[in-house]
């Protein structure tokens, strides 16, 4: 039977059956995975599930063959990464419903179909454009400081820069988590993305020497002119210039930094909230920054995408005709 009631990663009917379990353990063992991977491979699974209801063939457990059939008739239209992610979420329910032993997304007949859809389709993916160090200086002229709206989105985007923050982290920040001190700021991120149990981070931001891109006193006009003792710092503004109690949403920083990369005559429809993180990253590299410093600062687990920046960074800077170029 294929009904969307056969995703186990929520509300696991194996789980709830087991009475050996205590309550208080099935409501953790449902904290497993974060919500917002659980809203993802609820959705993958969701397809999934659609797709053998209308073939006909059976969702949980799956044959491999069903699956090598789904992502081929997926990957006509969906790129090499998004059927990658769906395998992933087909697995990852079937080791929720115990198929670990005998996951058939694990089979070699998914691993061969897939390795030929990256083949044939690639994998590269064109991200939005970064907001670099010189693109701070565009940006400056760009804010009305006369009015809140005006210093809270400059303080949004400068301090997006220099923490290198996802949106989510970025929006999220509370008053009561900053510290000032005679270098700088010192922000205590409490829970990241790459930080899934919760030990927390210290994220340091030094005066910038150039006043027009700080994002220290950027932040302390705003804080000042708010007068935010507590709770998120960055937050919706009335038409009246007046804060609400609640903060941004994540959607909010995309918004704000295509409105400003338009005003600087850039298009907006190349930059997005992600800009800001890729933005320091790549700026990074092209200072010679290296990778675990970069890291420490983005708060990456992995290398590979941090590399991936610095190969971006230097890529007229380790140019052959470059060096051809000065000798």
């Amino acid at each position: 039977m294929n009904t969307k009631d056969n995703f186990m990663l929520v509300k696991n009917q194996r789980v709830a059956a087991n009475q050996r379990l205590s309550a208080k353990a099935k409501r953790r063992l449902e904290k497993a995975k974060a919500d917002n991977t659980l809203k993802a491979y609820a959705c993958d699974w969701n397809d999934f599930a659609d797709w053998c209801q209308y073939h006909g063939e059976r969702d949980l457990p799956a044959a491999p063959e069903t699956i090598v059939n789904y992502i081929n008739d997926l990957a006509d239209d969906a790129k090499a990464n998004t059927v990658s992610r769906r395998i992933t979420a087909i697995s990852e329910n079937h080791i929720a419903a115990g198929y670990g032993k005998n996951n058939p997304a694990k089979d070699g007949m998914v691993r061969a179909a897939m390795a030929a859809i990256r083949r044939e389709k690639g994998t590269f993916q064109r991200g939005k454009s970064p907001i670099l160090m010189e693109t701070l200086y565009l940006l400056a002229d760009c804010f009305d400081e006369e009015s809140l709206t005006g210093l809270r989105d400059k303080a949004l985007i400068f301090l997006g820069f220099a923490g290198a923050f996802r949106r989510s982290e970025l929006v999220s920040v509370q008053r009561e988590e900053l510290t000032f001190t005679t270098q700088g700021l010192v922000i205590f991120i409490p829970k990241a993305k790459g930080d899934q149990l919760g030990h927390g981070s210290n994220i340091a931001i030094p005066y910038a020497p150039d006043p027009e891109i700080c994002a220290v006193r950027a932040l302390q006009k705003y804080l000042d002119a708010a007068r935010i003792s507590h709770g998120p710092i960055f937050r919706p503004i009335t038409k009246a210039q007046s804060l609400r109690d609640v903060q941004l949403s994540d959607k909010s920083v995309a918004l704000i930094v295509k409105k400003y990369a338009g005003l600087a005559g850039l298009d907006p429809r190349q930059f997005a909230g992600h800009s800001l993180r890729r933005g320091f990253a790549t700026s990074a590299a092209q200072h010679d920054i290296d990778a675990l410093t970069i890291m420490r600062q983005t708060r990456h687990k992995s290398e590979k995408m941090v590399h991936r920046y610095i190969e971006q960074g230097n890529i007229f800077k380790d140019n052959a005709l470059s060096r051809m170029y000065k000798k």
